[in-house]
Parts: structure tokens; C-alpha cells; sequence
């Protein structure tokens, strides 16, 4: 039967004060200001005295009424549109096909269809999202009702504005924030590429058992596989990695199911290449009594509470033989003592080849760092594995951002969502949970540690009888020394220094050159922190004429560019390409850094190049981290490509100073006016405001402005710089290589 609008909705959509600035394009306090004085403004209609909630409807009535045309980005206004239908609307899953149709059209049939009656519109919505291939599941013809008319061209105008990707991304919101599953985690971009990139280069049929919103299985699908199969226990999640499957790589076969893997697999003949994952973590309710018989189980029954172990055989059972599989999963599977059988198993045949330790932050949870195991089904007759690498990538973060050597690296001187959807009894929404685990990654330095684990696993590989160890950051170990009482695979175990890989004259030149360094950063950070004779403006706070950065852009006074983000439009699917030469991330723009080099994924369309002068903006934030936003791209920055998540202002010299432009632009309140979001920050830069003017105060505005940002940046520089130079003398006098320095009372001894 085609799905139905429900009937007779009645729609009570409620708003934030937060959420009204955003709606209105003004600052919270202007939200305030208008409650106080302007007796007509809606009351609160629900909430707390210290919380208030207010009618959506009348709020955009009174916005109406004043003149106010609404200044929401794109995918604020889908938001919206979908919040005035009501809970239970069943809009998002009705509206997913659209999606996936409408991205096939280009902009101006997009605003051409948006612009007809309501009547018009929803029928040809109708026809449009019939088009919709048999590849997402269950998708049956749609009807939509006149009620819908205003979510449809919301919808048209998020995917002509923001892209098919942006749309697909708020339907999910809505329908899992009102579903019943919660903590349902995004796989970070950068760490579904590193996991696909550990894969044998040829691999062409993927399948992902979880796969949530479908991250891993786009990122495989840049990476040139073919044929990729998906499966998901929410009937959301499906059709999202089907629609994003449709957007990244239009080319390939795919095929995505609806159900639970353990219990119900929808694929249970199928064999692949390679299998990614990132399955539920502890769930105890995987179905352990009633699988206790399943021959999928080839290397022991996992434990009740082993639900990880499960799905590591599950993967494995889908593999031909001498297929990979790559998974994201939790650091007590290294350890707990339930699960040693098994895991013995897996190391004493040779299916286990790899565990990589990831930094905490990395992906959620936020307050563990998970890990990466890399599993090889054994071939009949096939060669020997005689060892397992190990990787310790969160030595390359405890280095701090500033290419600091760590205490590890130092010592050794002379010798680098959740995917599935099973609910996780989390008490967080997915939303705020997916959003905090997306803040996290958008600033951390995937490149970075991605070509630190890679090159590891591609000497290894090549040569696993002859690779060469390196202390502190990897090393392979047989597996007679893993199949002890414990069978504890944790990297940071194996991997770390010990005394004899530390050369003592080497460790001591370099204490001695890491003080030098430290006494010169602290007297830089003197300097950037001396008086500059600071004066009050007057008896009250200066009050700004201000234009928004839309309308300098329209005067002509600078030019708005943004890197694009990888699935969004302009994919066509593939490997993604590589490129060998510097790339500006968020990352360099919080920490202050040089750009990103080395070889670096990019997306096709990001191939934008820095100019000297040109003012970066990171596109998303998180945790309060404003202060870190923009940036003044100087001549060490000039012909970088510009990486994912920035955007990029270009202004015109003879008109705006860039300093000037950068420091209002990166302003805390500034920010949160011209965002969306709370945990993590969607920064909409036409929305952002500038003062107005003339050349000579904003140069006075921008060198003030530096002198703050060469402040922070030498305050960070100065604490990784004691930190490292602290860890480096502990590791020194604990593995017994550094000696303690002579005292007065020793020399008289």
C-alpha cells in the first residue's frame, strides 16, 4: 500500500529563544529586547520561567508583521518546516524519495518547482519522488498532503542551497529524534576514509551489517568499490545510506536492507571482498541464547556480554577467503577476561592482523579512544601468519597539534556514530550525540594520523617476516608472545619504549635542545603579552553600524567561497582523489599551524587555493570553541588547497581590512547568531555581521586583532612545548637513560 499523510494533523511546534534569533537572523540579546519592549510579542506558551518555549506559528506571525523576513540558512528552514507539522507526522520517511530525486535536478528546475501553487507542487512532488530506484528500502509510492506543501519546498530549497546530503542529514534528525532508539552515532568522515583506505587496493564488493547512516560504505565507494550491500536494524538509517549511496556514488550496485544482522541477516549466502563496521557496543540483548548453535561461531560462542565478538564472527562469516574486514571497536575487547577464548582463537588462526589504538575524541564516545582491528579470513592451504601489528595512534595526539615530537617519539629519537543503530540505553539524543561526536572530528587531524597508520600497515604488509619495528609507535608481535594467561591486544602494551630503544646521548641533546626551545617560546609570550596600552572606549559600550557578510558579498566588497564537503553535490563517485601537497584543514585553523602536508584524500570539488590575505572560517565548531574560528592566510599559506569545513572570504584590500574582517567575524556572539546547532556550531558566513568602517579604523581594528591571534598562538605553542619537554625528562629518568642534574649539596659530597 503507498504511504499515506496522516489526517487531521494538529501541529503544536515550539521554539527557543535561541532558536528565534536564528529564525530572525539577530542576536539572542536583540531576542530579549524585543520581549521587553514590544507588548505584542507571543507569550511563552510552554517550558520553565527560566526556559521559556513560544508558538513557532505566532513567533513567525509577529517576525512577519515587523518586517522580518526570515534569515535561517537552508537547512534551519527544513528544520522548521518539519517542526510546524507536529510529532508523529511521519513527514521525514515521506520525504526521504524526494531527496534522491530532486538531487538529479539542477538548480533552476529546483527553484522552478518550489515556485508553483501548493496544489501543483505536491502532485509533481509526487511524480518526481517516484523515480526514486528500488534501491532504498521500502520505498513504495509516497502521497503527500496539502499540509506537507511547506516541508516539500523547504526540502527543494535545502538541496538546491545546501545540498541533497544536508537534507538527507536533517530528515534523519527528525525521524530518530522521534523514534524510540537512542545513541545512534555518526562515523566520523575522516576516520570511515582511514578505515576504507586499510582495505587491499581492488576491492570492489563491500558490505557494512551496520550500517547506520552509511559513512563507511560512501567512504569505500571513494575508494573505488562497486558493489556494496548495507544493513541496518532502523528503517530510517536504511533509507539514509541508501539515499547517500545514491549521491556518492550513483554508479555502483547497491543494495540495503532493514533488520537485525545477528538475528534476521539479510544476506545470508553473500560472500564480499571486504567488510566495514562499526557496530553497537555493548548490548546485551544481541541474542546470545538463542544463536548459541549458529555456525557463523567458527572461533569460539561469544560471551553474553561480548556482543562485539559476535559481530567481529558475523564479518568474518562474509568474507572469501583472504577477505578483510576493518572494524571500529571498543578498547575493553582487547582485555576483559570473558572474551580471551575467543580471542585467542582469532590470533592463534590468523585472522587477527591488526589493532590500532585511536586518540579519546576521535569518535563517540567521546571519552574513550577506541580502536581499529583489522581481520583477514584464512585461505585453505595458505601461508602462515606468524605475526600481528600493533599501532599506537594516539602517541601522535599526546604530541600535541604543533608537530612537537611526544615524550614516546622523543625517547626513541635515533632508534605518527557509532555506525550501527541497535539502541544503546544512552541517555543522550541522537541528535546532540551524533552532533558532539561530528564537533569533535571536524577539527582533528585525520590526515596526519591517517598517514601515520598506513604507512605502518603498508610496510607491514609488504614485509610482515622482515618489517622493522618502531618503538613507541608500532611494532608486529609474534603470536606465541600474544597467547599468554591474558591475551590482552591492547597497542599501547606492545608497542611502547622501553630502555633499550632509548639512546641516552641522544635523549639528553635532545632535553637539552627542547629547553633552549622552551626559554625561547616563553620570552616570544612575553612579548606577545606585553601592554599595549589599552583604553576604555567611554562610559558605555560602542554600538556598530553593521552590514552582514550577504550583503558586503553583493556590494562587491568580498567574495565567499566554501570547500566542498565530501557526499555532498558534485560527487560522482569513485576513489577520491590524492593529493600530494599542502591543504588547510580545521584543524591547522584551531592550533595555529602551517598547513597539513603529505599525500591527503580530498574531495574533487575542494580544490580551491589559498591566497595571502584571504580569511578562513572553520565551517563547524563545537564546545565553546569560538575564540578558535577564523584565521589570516599569510604567504606560508599561499596555493594550499582549502580543505573540507571552511569557508573562505576573499575581500577586497582597497575596502576591508582582513585582520579587521577576521576578529569581528570569529566574535563569540557573532558566531552563535549566524549558526545553527548547540553541541556542535553550523556556521551560515552570509549570516555573519561586520562593522562598517572606514579603512583607516578597521587597519587600527586589525592590528589589534593579530596581536591577539599571535597571543593565543604562542600560549599554545608555549604549553605543548613544557609539556612535551616535562614528559620527555620523566620518560628519561624513568627508563634509567637520563641521570638527575648535579645540586650544590652533591657536589660538596
Amino acid at each position: 500500500m503507498p504511504q499515506q499523510p496522516p489526517a487531521q494533523l494538529a501541529p503544536s511546534a515550539h521554539v527557543t529563544a535561541a532558536e528565534i534569533s536564528r529564525i530572525a537572523g539577530v542576536t539572542r540579546a536583540t531576542v530579549s529586547n524585543w520581549r521587553r519592549r514590544h507588548d505584542d510579542f507571543p507569550a511563552p506558551s510552554a517550558g520553565t520561567e527560566a526556559s521559556p518555549l513560544y508558538d513557532l506559528p505566532a513567533v513567525q506571525a509577529w517576525l512577519r508583521g515587523r518586517g522580518h523576513t526570515s534569515a535561517a540558512s537552508p537547512t534551519e528552514e527544513l528544520r522548521t518546516a518539519l517542526r510546524l507539522l507536529g510529532p508523529g507526522s511521519g513527514v521525514a520517511a515521506r520525504l526521504f524519495p524526494l531527496v534522491a530525486a530532486a538531487s538529479r535536478r539542477t538548480p533552476e528546475e529546483l527553484a522552478e518547482l518550489a515556485a508553483v501553487p501548493d496544489d501543483q507542487l505536491i502532485a509533481r512532488a509526487e511524480k518526481t519522488a517516484g523515480e526514486l530506484p528500488a534501491a532504498v528500502p521500502e520505498a513504495e509510492p509516497v502521497r503527500y498532503g496539502p499540509d506537507d506543501a511547506g516541508a516539500v519546498r523547504a526540502l527543494l530549497g535545502c538541496v538546491r542551497e545546501a545540498g541533497a546530503q544536508a537534507a538527507v542529514d536533517v530528515l534523519a534528525e527528525r525521524e530518530l529524534d522521534e523514534g524510540a532508539a537512542s545513541g545512534v552515532y555518526q562515523t566520523p568522515e575522516g576516520l570511515a576514509l582511514l578505515m576504507a583506505r586499510l582495505l587491499p587496493a581492488g576491492t570492489s564488493r563491500v558490505l557494512d551489517p551496520a550500517c547506520g547512516s552509511g559513512t563507511l560504505l560512501a567512504a569505500a565507494a571513494r575508494q573505488g568499490a562497486q558493489e556494496l550491500f548495507g544493513q541496518d536494524s532502523l528503517p530510517v538509517q536504511g533509507r539514509r545510506t541508501a539515499v547517500r549511496l545514491l549521491l556518492a556514488a550513483p554508479k555502483a550496485e547497491t543494495a540495503i536492507r532493514v533488520g537485525d544482522s545477528l538475528r534476521a541477516d539479510a544476506f545470508p549466502d553473500l560472500t564480499v571482498d571486504a567488510v566495514l563496521c562499526n557496530p553497537p557496543f555493548a548490548d546485551r540483548d544481541w541474542g546470545h541464547d538463542e544463536l548459541a548453535y549458529d555456525p557463523r561461531w567458527a572461533y569460539g560462542l561469544p560471551p553474553r556480554f561480548e556482543s562485539e565478538l559476535a559481530w567481529v564472527q558475523h564479518a568474518l562469516a562474509h568474507l572469501e577467503p583472504g577477505g578483510h574486514a576493518v572494524m571500529l571497536l571498543p578498547p575493553a575487547l582487547a582485555f576483559r577476561a570473558s572474551g580471551r577464548r575467543v580471542r585467542a582463537e582469532l590470533i592463534r588462526s590468523g585472522a587477527l592482523r591488526a589493532v590500532v589504538s585511536l586518540p579519546a575524541r576521535a569518535a563517540y564516545p567521546l571519552h574513550i579512544g577506541l580502536q581499529i582491528w583489522v581481520f583477514q579470513r584464512p585461505e585453505p592451504g595458505g601461508t602462515d601468519r606468524t605475526t600481528v601489528l600493533f599501532v599506537d595512534g594516539e602517541g601522535e595526539q599526546r604530541g600535541g597539534a604543533t608537530g612537537t615530537p611526544s615524550a614516546t617519539d622523543t625517547a626513541t629519537a635515533g632508534a605518527g556514530a557509532r555506525g550501527g543503530s541497535r539502541p544503546r540505553r544512552s541517555g543522550s539524543s541522537s541528535s546532540a550525540a551524533s552532533s558532539a561526536s561530528s564537533a569533535s572530528a571536524a577539527s582533528f587531524d585525520w590526515a596526519g594520523l591517517t598517514e601515520r597508520v598506513l604507512g605502518q600497515w603498508a610496510a607491514f604488509t609488504t614485509a610482515p617476516d622482515t618489517y622493522a619495528d618502531e618503538p613507541g609507535v608500532a611494532r608486529a608481535v609474534p603470536l606465541v608472545d600474544l597467547l599468554d594467561d591474558v591475551v590482552d591486544v591492547t597497542p599501547a602494551r606492545h608497542v611502547r619504549a622501553t630502555a633499550a630503544d632509548i639512546d641516552p646521548a641522544v635523549l639528553a641533546r635532545r632535553v637539552h635542545d627542547l629547553h633552549e626551545q622552551l626559554a625561547e617560546q616563553v620570552a616570544a609570550l612575553a612579548a606577545a603579552s606585553a601592554s599595549g596600552g589599552w583604553q576604555p572606549s567611554g562610559a558605555s559600550a560602542r554600538e556598530w553600524r553593521t552590514a552582514t557578510v550577504s550583503d558586503l558579498a553583493r556590494g562587491g566588497a568580498l567574495t565567499v567561497l566554501r570547500a566542498a564537503t565530501p557526499g555532498t553535490r558534485g560527487s560522482k563517485g569513485g576513489a577520491a582523489p590524492t593529493v600530494d601537497r599542502p591543504v588547510i584543514t580545521a584543524q591547522d585553523i584551531s592550533a595555529a599551524n602551517p598547513p597539513s602536508s603529505g599525500p591527503v584524500d580530498i574531495h574533487a570539488d575542494a580544490t580551491q587555493p589559498v591566497a595571502a590575505g584571504d580569511v578562513l572560517v572553520r565551517a563547524v565548531a563545537g564546545g565553546g570553541d569560538a575564540a578558535a574560528m577564523t584565521r589570516v592566510a599569510d604567504d606560508q599559506d599561499a596555493g594550499a588547497l582549502l580543505g573540507p569545513h571552511i569557508h573562505l572570504l576573499r575581500p577586497d584590500p582597497a575596502r576591508l581590512d582582513p585582520w579587521f574582517l577576521a576578529g569581528f567575524l570569529g566574535a563569540e556572539d557573532n558566531i552563535a547568531s549566524a549558526s545553527t546547532g548547540s553541541t556542535l556550531v553550523h556556521v551560515t558566513p552570509g549570516r555573519l555581521r561586520v562593522p562598517l568602517l572606514p579603512l583607516e579604523e578597521q587597519r587600527r581594528y586589525g592590528e589589534a586583532f593579530r596581536g591577539v591571534y599571535e597571543l593565543r598562538a604562542a600560549v599554545r605553542r608555549t604549553a605543548d612545548l613544557a609539556a612535551d619537554t616535562a614528559a620527555t625528562l620523566a620518560t628519561g629518568l624513568t627508563a634509567g637513560v637520563l641521570l638527575p642534574p648535579d645540586t650544590p649539596d652533591s657536589q660538596s659530597a
